[in-house]
């Protein structure tokens, strides 16, 4: 969840080049209606890292061991070279939303810092579902089978953190290191903390924003074209449907309020898989098997923007 910052404007209406664009892949989807209810639900079985970092799934009683995999997470970590791949030459950030640490940190970030049109808070600490499962380590989770499936594409694969430092990183520093890494595609990893019954994934988009150190212009528009290609690949191999309570059932959701992407120089989005204090969300955020295809289907959604 998206804490870095204040609570969403009011809508926007959501360019028609993205909702067509999802409307293009929902049709080829296993249905864009309700999303599943029991565990392994969806249409895709898993793929590369299919086994990856299943070992923060909740324990039954509710508390969560420590993240397993914590390699560096400034690139493609291990000493072999990546596969030749359809993304070979290409580098993705992956941005773990929060850090599990925080919440031992809470002068620190709540210092605020500039975000080019105004303060906000460094980070928060994340919500978190009923049983105790926190944000921090689904994003984590998520984010460590996400590396390793789009490595085995054979792209450079960069983390803001992984769960290595005190605290965050800053929403400054999440957006500077995609843009010193001249990513091609930046993708922050959260889930969010809405009212029981609100269910289903969003992205976030980054609205068209220039004042201080904040300039999207150039970026908008393929922001607009990964986020729309990664919400059609989610809804296709997790079965989860858009979110009903943000962004008129399409998915999309586009803010001016976020540092992270306000700060942003290259092509980025945020992405909430879910609601984690509606039960039946949270049911599939606590699942190993449906965070591999939510890792999944954020994979296939990059491959298609960068392929495009």
């Amino acid at each position: 969840m998206p804490y870095d910052d204040s609570p969403p404007p009011t809508r926007r209406a959501r360019p028609l080049s993205v909702a067509a664009a999802l409307a293009a892949v929902c049709l080829t989807a296993a249905g864009c209606g309700g999303g599943p209810e029991a565990d392994g639900a969806g249409a895709a079985s898993p793929r590369p890292g299919a086994d990856a970092a299943s070992s923060t799934a909740p324990t039954p009683t509710g508390k969560q061991p420590e993240p397993s995999g914590t390699a560096s997470p400034s690139d493609s970590g291990s000493a072999k070279p990546l596969p030749k791949g359809p993304l070979t030459g290409r580098t993705v950030v992956i941005d773990p939303g929060h850090n599990p640490r925080n919440r031992d940190h809470t002068r620190e970030i709540n210092e605020k810092v500039d975000i080019g049109t105004g303060r906000k808070e460094c980070d928060t600490t994340g919500t978190s579902t009923d049983d105790g499962y926190a944000e921090a380590r689904f994003t984590l989770d998520v984010s460590h089978r996400l590396r390793t499936l789009l490595e085995a594409e054979g792209a450079r694969v960069r983390l803001t953190h992984d769960a290595d430092r005190p605290f965050g990183p800053c929403i400054d520093e999440r957006a500077r290191i995609g843009n010193e890494a001249k990513a091609d595609a930046v993708v922050s990893v959260h889930a969010d903390g809405s009212a029981v019954g609100n269910r289903g994934f969003h992205v976030i988009l980054p609205a068209g924003v220039k004042g201080g150190g904040a300039d999207t212009s150039k970026i908008v528009k393929s922001s607009a074209d990964l986020g729309a290609r990664i919400a059609g690949h989610f809804v296709r191999t997790t079965g989860s449907a858009p979110s009903n309570y943000i962004g008129g059932n399409t998915g999309l959701d586009t803010r001016n309020d976020l540092g992270g992407l306000n700060l942003s120089t290259v092509p980025k989005v945020f992405v909430e898989c879910g609601n984690m204090r509606d039960p039946k969300d949270a049911a599939l955020l606590t699942s190993a098997s449906w965070r591999q295809k939510a890792a999944q289907g954020l994979a296939d959604g990059i491959t298609s923007y960068l392929k495009g």
